[in-house]
């Protein structure tokens, strides 16, 4: 298992319009960071999303961790903020087809 911490700003823009009073940032921004931390640290690419669940808001200012496990196939991911999980899901690893 792989551990990376996910960093995002807390005046990140998403946040503005979604809640106003109460803001979460959206799923496909978690995804997209998950997504360019597991490509970069790997070294592969992302051919898509198998599933994902979103199972807690992440709210400006958490302290966002990125677990993730790699095969030849797909990336599992976790991601949490303390004990707290955020979301959990699986990429798929691009063929040579896609890439």
């Amino acid at each position: 298992m792989n551990t990376l911490p996910l960093s995002i700003a807390p005046d990140h823009p998403a946040y503005a319009g979604h809640f106003p009073g109460q803001p979460i940032l959206p799923g496909v921004v978690l995804l997209d960071r998950a997504q360019r931390a597991v490509e970069q640290a790997c070294g592969i690419v992302i051919g898509g999303i198998a599933m994902a669940k979103f199972l807690s808001p992440c709210q400006p200012g958490d302290a966002l961790v990125l677990d993730f496990e790699a095969s030849d196939a797909a990336v599992r991911f976790e991601i949490r903020s303390g004990e707290r999980r955020i979301a959990s899901g699986r990429f798929t690893v691009a063929t040579a087809s896609q890439a």
